[in-house]
């Protein structure tokens, strides 16, 4: 992504394998985007922006995903390659496929390192030179223990490390932290036509961690869509005001949640910040003034 002075440009990803993508592009953006009746209608990246509380969203409409993308196939990896990129990963499905499609997409992106929703494991790791493997754990546990990760250790030829686990985790997860190139964002579930399925099943989708139900054709949900793509973005609207005057409610500075008073003075100039007694680290709030 890249941010000017007012609003900030986040990046997300659409990633599915019927002409739904396209459909949701030309919807919310004004860009046109090839819809047809067969599958794999979009053979290219086609980005297109949303203007949503005054930041500007580059969303990017990639070439559907085909079992054995991760080996290339359908110039799968080219695909996959830019979704590494993403603030956020939309990943479209066809409500009336069920849960084939959303397993496939699920295990060609994890086969490359990309892992959904989830948290980098928090276990400090460290190789050395010398002094063999040194294993702790400030908790208790269940999954792993000293002699499994000896073992994983030994099979990536690393016999003198550092390991520390201050958190629970799996074998597949400290894994994970041994290789160190994996990639941790973000998904958004979207499940198109809503209208070809029965109530009960709109129910049972929609009830499904991390997932949002629409329908393309009948424009259903989309505001909501919007609303949970601004959340999984973590972005905030920072307004200020000038001494004297009432704050400017029309010219919003988007920032990261979690951004200080002091990240919004140096996005208005770098020397504004200098001029405050004591840079606030507290965290700034939509509606700071």
């Amino acid at each position: 992504w890249g941010s000017w002075r007012r609003f900030r440009r986040s990046r997300r990803r659409s990633l599915g394998r019927r002409r739904t993508r396209s459909t949701f592009l030309s919807l919310m953006t004004s860009t046109a985007s090839e819809a047809a009746s067969y599958e794999f209608t979009t053979l290219t990246c086609i980005p297109g922006v949303i203007e949503y509380k005054g930041a500007n969203i580059q969303l990017l409409d990639l070439p559907g995903i085909i079992e054995g993308a991760a080996q290339g196939k359908g110039r799968g990896r080219q695909v996959i390659a830019v979704a590494r990129t993403a603030d956020v990963v939309i990943m479209m499905l066809d409500a009336t496929k069920g849960e084939v499609q959303r397993s496939l997409l699920e295990k060609e992106l994890e086969s490359v390192g990309i892992r959904l929703n989830k948290h980098k494991p928090n276990i400090y790791y460290k190789p050395k030179k010398g002094g063999g493997i040194s294993f702790n754990s400030t908790v208790t546990l269940t999954q792993c223990s000293e002699k499994l990760v000896q073992l994983i250790l030994h099979e990536y030829k690393i016999f003198n490390a550092e390991v520390l686990f201050r958190e629970d985790c799996s074998p597949d997860e400290f894994i994970d932290v041994i290789v160190g190139n994996r990639v941790y964002m973000p998904c958004l579930y979207v499940y198109n036509k809503i209208d070809q399925i029965s109530m009960e099943e709109v129910d049972r989708l929609a009830r499904k961690p991390n997932s949002v139900v629409i329908s393309c054709g009948m424009k259903l949900n989309l505001d909501y869509l919007l609303e949970m793509l601004w959340e999984y973005l973590a972005l905030t609207c920072i307004y200020t005001k000038k001494r004297g005057q009432r704050p400017d409610f029309t010219d919003a500075i988007i920032l990261r949640k979690g951004a200080s008073v002091e990240h919004v003075c140096h996005r208005i100039h770098r020397s504004l910040a200098s001029q405050f007694k004591a840079p606030a680290p507290s965290t700034a709030r939509s509606g700071w003034a």
